[in-house]
């Protein structure tokens, strides 16, 4: 009888198990023109960041991170398909542009290219429920909906930026700023808008906790305009002007990341969970106070402060804890990594930039990820090889730096080195030649006013 038994509940535990979910939750937290220094990790002394630092512990911090352009639109449409933007014509400008009126582009024209597969699109097809929360910026049309993009949920906005508090008077504020939720249900938030955004990730985890989620939470935080609450401000009493707000709202997106963080434990799926931190560009020193030292640049240019982002990952049941990666990764390599852990096939990624991190970090494979990395904005581009970089402007003779003795680029060696000068330039060329021209045209003013800005914060 005991032998009965003890046969009957193996196959009931058998098929139990055959019944769980092995594939991970994902959580890809999104913060928007956080400084690279700005995050207790990265070695912050003012900032208050214990919860993300909690989960830099927990897994591991690439020291060279990596987005695919120096601004929050463009950049976002490489990490969300996986491929260098400038493939699919998204170099330009952020949409909806800000030229918009001046070049006779109507913004709506504006946004990701409808033939891109998004990474929401590619989970999905695996089975899990996906939402995102905060920022969309990747076109204000209703054909660029979120919703319409592989997301089953989306509470947030479709522009840019927008108040971090509730619009009291919507009728003078313009669509794309309004918090949205779902497809033009426009719901304006009763509390902090970073806090709401916490609570919406909770929401969604309690509902879909039996099955695989995807979440992409994509803070607005720590963009202008600079907004905080008095509690968190006068947590900063040393601090003053644009860096105390900076420290406020770093303090309650780390408050709202602790929240979902929390959250992830209570229900029992933080071992099985994959969860990214990172940002989409560098700090914009002087619009937010924000710090991207020891890196030289600022959003918008394409010295290191303006492409090097905090970038951490967590996945206790794979991922090695207090563990640093020094070989330079980038955002693009999110979808394949994300994709592949969650069953999917390597064969339908061929037309991915990015590559699958899992085999780095578990030291399965020893080379670097990437021995070439490329940016470009119109006539402005680099190409990074190995950790020679170099840097090709309009107005001036090309700079090229040893990143791994140069990290502050304060050394142009190009006059020393004449002929790995030609071969990158060469090379960087070449890639240029496999691009789509721009779908929207670049103000040249705001161009001067990019190059000029690399010489200012150097």
């Amino acid at each position: 009888m005991n032998k009965i038994f003890t046969v009957v509940l193996g196959v009931i535990l058998s098929v139990c198990a055959f019944g769980q979910n092995t594939q991970p939750n994902i959580i890809l937290i999104f913060a928007d023109d956080a400084g690279y220094a700005d995050f207790g990790f990265q070695g912050s002394k003012e900032m208050k960041t214990p919860h993300l630092d909690a989960l830099a512990k927990s897994g591991v911090v690439f020291s060279q991170g990596y987005v695919s352009d120096a601004t929050c639109g463009p950049s976002r449409a490489g990490l969300i398909t996986g491929k260098y933007q400038q493939r699919f014509g998204y170099e330009e400008i952020n949409v909806p542009g800000y030229m918009s009126k001046n070049s006779g582009l109507l913004g709506d024209d504006m946004g990701l290219p409808l033939n891109q597969i998004t990474m929401a699109d590619y989970l999905k097809k695996l089975g899990y429920k996906t939402a995102v929360y905060g920022k969309w910026h990747l076109g204000d049309a209703d054909r660029f909906h979120p919703l319409k993009r592989g997301f089953d949920e989306f509470y947030g906005f479709r522009g840019g930026d927008r108040s971090y508090f509730e619009y009291k008077n919507t009728e003078k504020i313009h669509h794309d700023k309004r918090m949205e939720r779902g497809f033009g249900q426009y719901e304006e938030p009763k509390g902090y808008v970073t806090d709401v955004l916490a609570d919406e990730a909770v929401s969604f985890m309690q509902k879909n906790k039996e099955k695989p989620f995807f979440i992409y939470l994509a803070f607005n935080a720590v963009h202008t305009p600079m907004e905080a609450i008095e509690e968190d401000l006068m947590k900063f009493p040393k601090l003053g002007g644009k860096r105390q707000e900076l420290a406020a709202m770093t303090l309650a997106m780390d408050r709202a990341c602790g929240r979902v963080l929390d959250e992830l434990k209570s229900l029992g799926l933080s071992d099985n969970t994959i969860v990214v931190f990172t940002n989409d560009n560098g700090g914009p020193t002087d619009k937010n106070a924000s710090v991207n030292k020891p890196l030289s640049g600022t959003k918008s240019n394409h010295l290191e402060g303006g492409i090097r982002v905090p970038f951490v990952m967590s996945w206790p049941d794979q991922i090695e804890k207090k563990s640093t990666y020094n070989y330079p990764v980038s955002t693009l390599d999110l979808l394949p990594t994300f994709y592949l852990a969650a069953g999917g096939n390597q064969s339908e990624l061929s037309d991915i930039d990015g590559v699958d991190l899992l085999p780095f970090l578990k030291g399965v494979n020893q080379e670097r990820p990437h021995q070439t990395l490329y940016w470009k904005k119109e006539t402005r581009a680099v190409i990074r090889e190995g950790d020679w970089k170099l840097i090709r402007m309009p107005d001036r003779p090309a700079e090229l730096f040893d990143l791994s003795q140069d990290i502050a680029e304060h050394n142009d060696l190009a006059g020393q080195y004449p002929e790995k000068l030609r071969a990158m330039y060469k090379k960087l060329f070449e890639w240029e030649l496999t691009l789509e021209r721009p779908l929207w045209l670049l103000d040249r003013k705001y161009e001067k006013y990019d190059i000029d800005r690399m010489d200012k914060y150097r």
